[in-house]
């Protein structure tokens, strides 16, 4: 079986693409073991071939599945020899149009893989992490949770929900020496948004298109960090100001490049 031999380790979900995968890239770099889960069987073989069998573990997970988050971790645990330094709750979905034109059944699965999941796996890994000194629970969260946008307004609550339990648990689980952040990425170059969605895109501003590997490093980055939100790219922190201080400013401003 494939060991960590006392490397220090990360387990990411959604890491056989996008964000994941390059976060999953990044850290091999820096000579971490890498536990990388997804359900996409295919993406998680090609990125083991990448990395190397002996730095990675790869195992299929369905994030809405405790009992499978459950095999997961013990997987990993295995692996590690009960070592988690990083958990990196980073699988997410995405559906886009109007709420009252999407099907009920859609967005009930949004909820169970973006809230739901991320509940799994913190309740699951949390007693690795309690046992790795100065561990971090690190969750994507997104530049939804700053202001409910339109057209994806389940996601956004569920993104708003993360960010919440961010800032609780980092207070709850100091108890364990354990810290809490997350990152709220905004237009990121992966298989989520639509090719309308990159080709419109600004080319300056808060919602210009980024490159997933600049997530990869906040994550890093936030590893030797007290900082509670990471913001890609940063100039997203001012839309979370602005939606503090004038949301309806804000709301009128995203109704205004509304379309479906």
């Amino acid at each position: 079986m494939t060991k960590a031999a006392g490397r220090q380790s990360i387990f990411i979900t959604g890491a056989a693409s996008g964000m994941g995968r390059e976060t999953a890239r990044l850290f091999n770099q820096q000579g971490w073991f890498v536990g990388a889960f997804d359900v996409d069987k295919n993406g998680l073989d090609a990125l083991q071939a990448e990395l190397g069998a002996a730095n990675c573990l790869v195992h299929a997970l369905d994030v809405s599945d405790k009992g499978q988050f459950e095999s997961a971790v013990t997987a990993f645990s295995d692996a590690t020899d009960g070592r988690m330094d990083i958990l990196f709750n980073n699988a997410g979905i995405a559906m886009r149009g109007f709420f009252d034109e999407m099907p009920l059944e859609d967005q009930l699965r949004m909820i169970q893989v973006n809230l739901v999941g991320v509940l799994n796996g913190i309740y699951t890994a949390l007693p690795l992490l309690k046992a790795t000194p100065n561990a971090l629970c690190f969750t994507t969260s997104s530049s939804s949770a700053t202001m409910g946008m339109p057209l994806i307004a389940v996601y956004a609550a569920t993104k708003h929900a993360v960010k919440g339990l961010t800032e609780a648990l980092s207070n709850e689980f100091r108890r364990f020496d354990v810290r809490c952040a997350d990152v709220l990425p905004g237009l990121i170059r992966t298989g989520m948004p639509s090719d309308e969605l990159l080709r419109d895109a600004p080319t300056t501003g808060p919602f210009r298109v980024v490159e997933a590997v600049e997530v990869a490093r906040a994550v890093m980055d936030a590893y030797s960090s007290e900082t509670l939100h990471w913001f890609v790219p940063s100039e997203l922190a001012d839309l979370d100001k602005a939606a503090g201080n004038t949301p309806e400013i804000l709301r009128d401003k995203l109704g205004k490049h509304m379309k479906a």
